[in-house]
């Protein structure tokens, strides 16, 4: 991601509650499977202020947290703490997670993946195979092509990149923020 943009995402968090930044759990993400009984492993990529990680935290799951906004870092670890949930939020670049080793049952994207660069994006697929196994899920929200920003992506490219190691289970269109976009269902195979 560009320099400008982190520093877009920075100032926002630091002096503004983001328009992206709801407090809410979209269906999809409450649709989630609960871990099974020996407990599972999520990770949320590009967490922003923790919401979901936390929602994930409350059903069961050992969550990670990625983002590269120190002060989003921050607001999630408070706001995990006001809940009582347990979550690992990290400072970092979801394009370089070679500080995380084991695999992860359930990865979850609320809009980090389609503000990336196309070779970021492809450092993002191979970190993603390599931290999960096969029936891991990977669900995913992003601005479809020519979003805001110019920020999107499409099934065909989530399709190719995340092929051979992922099956793209379905696209469903949606329009969060008054933003044409695209919940994304994958399976580690």
């Amino acid at each position: 991601m560009t320099t400008i943009f982190k520093w877009i995402y920075e100032l926002s968090y630091r002096f503004t509650k983001p328009n992206w930044d709801e407090d809410t759990i979209p269906s999809q993400v409450a649709a989630l499977p609960a871990p099974n009984g020996q407990g599972g492993r999520a990770l949320d990529l590009g967490c922003g202020t923790g919401t979901q990680a936390i929602f994930l935290a409350q059903q069961g799951y050992k969550v990670v947290g990625i983002d590269f906004s120190q002060k989003a870092i921050a607001l999630a670890s408070e706001k995990a703490r006001q809940a009582g949930a347990g979550v690992d939020f990290r400072l970092g670049d979801v394009t370089r997670l070679d500080f995380l080793h084991e695999p992860f049952d359930v990865v979850l994207d609320v809009g980090c993946f389609h503000g990336l660069s196309e070779a970021e994006r492809k450092r993002y697929a191979d970190n993603l195979a390599r931290l999960t196994c096969p029936g891991s899920q990977y669900v995913m929200w992003a601005m479809q092509n020519g979003g805001h920003f110019g920020l999107g992506t499409s099934p065909e490219e989530v399709g190719r990149l995340f092929s051979p190691n992922f099956v793209l289970e379905r696209a469903e269109k949606d329009n969060a923020h008054n933003r044409p976009s695209t919940w994304y269902w994958l399976s580690r195979v």
